[in-house]
């Protein structure tokens, strides 16, 4: 796995320093800092820089570190948040697991794969029409939750070339298209896994304790937001696709497959520190295009059975985190079931009360099987995307997208005040 370097370029260097994995950071003298700050009087800026500094201030590597952190936190950007959080609660990062709706771009450099979207006309919509990797026209979950959430406007991908530092302290996203919690899967879409998505993560943690050092490092980890989002590739590639698994399991065993693999991933994301942990249902998976398409006969309704089955795997998952969460014995964990099922449905049912025309087929191509590289720079693509549903046959568009983040976080009290309700803070 490629280890990228975190070049700040802000200000002239004049102390280099290298952490042990390999990150490297110019910094200048710890004195020009001062200065600068003296034209700040905010105290919530000062709060957790001085925290830091009275942690360790007897060690030269504190000083290191202090440097570090004033130089991250100015260097940074942020977006004013939407979501109202009480002063006791503190969000640093976003930090995301799943399958292409929230794979940022990690499935780039991957030559075998088909599950890539790193070509037009991709990212239409996205700052500079620029095609990142995001299976979308525009920006997808992670970023706007991280918007909605004050954190900053863009969740980059962990894998992605030009990520720096601040990056890393305020969160990325570890997904990867065509992955689910079957390791078949993954195979045989040929992308990173969970659990090289856990790896990946790992070596995240090693990173940011060689850049704040431990104690800010364990702080991150515990007051972040983790989202898992998968499921979908499961249920629709390795069970109803083509291979021999419907041979092996009926459609009630291999969800309980799926429930133990999927309680598996979170036990080992909370053991590596993790306190805040959203898991997102699965979708109605009959009801995109694809599905229709393929499996939604000639009038290409609605897939029944896809749906089925992810409403079977949707009620065992939310059954088994609750009883995964009691059983830690944790007073700090928050391990919390999303429901996205019953509102993209509703969604779909009712696309014209959100301004939509078309939710049955996608903007690009046809829209009724164009995905990954069939859905490319030759392919045509609608004259407005804003009133399509589906960007192509099975990733929604940026504004549904929008629109499915924005019920979310009502259902969950986020809309103006905070995510206790869904008792994740």
């Amino acid at each position: 796995m490629a280890i990228y370097n975190a070049k700040i370029i802000r200000y002239m260097p004049s102390v280099t320093v290298s952490d042990k994995n390999r990150t490297t950071f110019s910094l200048p003298p710890l004195k020009s800092y001062v200065r600068n700050l003296q034209s700040f009087s905010t105290r919530t800026l000062f709060s957790p820089i001085m925290k830091l500094c009275f942690l360790s201030a007897s060690s030269s590597r504190s000083i290191v570190l202090f440097s570090v952190s004033v130089l991250l936190i100015f260097s940074s950007s942020s977006t004013d948040a939407v979501v109202r959080l009480p002063e006791n609660i503190t969000i640093p990062a976003v930090l995301v697991f799943g399958d292409s709706i929230v794979d940022q771009g990690n499935n780039n450099g991957i030559t075998a794969t088909f599950a890539k979207s790193n070509f037009p006309p991709y990212g239409k919509d996205f700052m500079g029409g620029i095609p990142t990797g995001r299976f979308c026209n525009g920006k997808t979950p992670p970023d706007l939750l991280a918007e909605e959430l004050g954190i900053k406007e863009l969740v980059p991908a962990y894998l992605d070339p030009n990520l720096q530092a601040a990056d890393l302290l305020t969160g990325v996203s570890f997904a990867s298209g065509g992955a689910g919690f079957d390791p078949q899967t993954a195979q045989t879409a040929v992308c990173f896994s969970l659990d090289d998505q856990l790896k990946m993560f790992r070596e995240y943690i090693g990173k940011i304790k060689g850049i704040v050092g431990e104690d800010r490092a364990n702080f991150v980890l515990t007051n972040s937001l983790f989202f898992v989002v998968a499921g979908s590739d499961d249920l629709i590639n390795t069970y109803f696709g083509p291979g021999i698994t419907k041979l092996q399991y009926d459609i009630n065993s291999y969800t309980d497959f799926m429930v133990q693999l999927a309680c598996d991933f979170v036990k080992e994301v909370y053991a590596l520190g993790a306190k805040r942990i959203a898991f997102l249902s699965t979708p109605p998976i009959g009801c995109l295009p694809s599905q229709r398409t393929l499996a939604g006969g000639a009038t290409r309704v609605c897939a029944e059975k896809y749906n089925q089955a992810a409403t079977l795997f949707n009620t065992k998952i939310k059954a088994a985190l609750s009883a995964l969460r009691d059983g830690l014995n944790d007073a700090q964990v928050r391990i919390v079931y999303i429901d996205i099922y019953n509102p993209l449905y509703a969604l779909i049912q009712n696309h014209e009360n959100y301004g939509f025309s078309i939710a049955d087929k996608g903007c690009c191509g046809s829209g009724k099987i164009e995905v990954t590289i069939l859905c490319n720079k030759l392919t045509r693509i609608c004259s407005d995307d804003s009133m399509y549903l589906f960007w192509d046959s099975f990733h929604p568009t940026e504004k549904a997208y929008r629109v499915i983040v924005n019920m979310i976080l009502q259902k969950c009290g986020m809309g103006f005040c905070t995510l206790t309700e869904c008792n994740i803070l």
